[in-house]
């Protein structure tokens, strides 16, 4: 069977969720930490999760413009899907627009305290991006 990790790319972090087996349920799994657009310390630090997890396929968020163009963010994201996929996964991207929003508001909504916040917000939109995938392709 297979099994799925969202990932949220920033340019210091990367948001990990992960599928459950079953892939019906989607847990926030951590955020990452890489010095500055060191994209290859991120493959890095993903690796021990990919083999401890048997992750085959993975969502990844592509941050586009309001008005849909690919901007800086987008090739960013897109220069570092054949990193993941040099490893034989699978890699999809899904439209992360406003995901971040709504993971702000979710933890806003949980009462989440604001020092605690950039990590939770950056699994949660991983988590937002993995649910957006599985719910439209499974």
């Amino acid at each position: 069977m297979k099994r799925y990790l969202g990932l949220d790319l920033g340019t210091k972090t990367l948001g990990v969720a992960i599928s459950d087996p079953s892939n019906s349920l989607i847990f926030p799994r951590c955020t990452l930490h890489f010095p500055k657009e060191d994209y290859d310390k991120a493959i890095e630090l993903l690796m021990p999760i990919i083999k401890e997890e048997k992750i085959t396929d993975i969502a990844i968020g592509l941050p586009l413009n309001m008005d849909g163009s690919k901007g800086f963010a987008s090739q960013r994201t897109l220069s570092f899907i054949p990193k993941l996929e040099a490893l034989g996964l699978n890699v999809y991207t899904v439209d992360e627009r406003l995901t971040s929003v709504e993971a702000e508001r979710l933890l806003h909504d949980n009462n989440l305290k604001s020092r605690e916040f950039k990590d939770k917000v950056d699994m949660e939109a991983a988590s937002l991006i993995l649910e957006s995938y599985l719910r439209r392709n499974l």
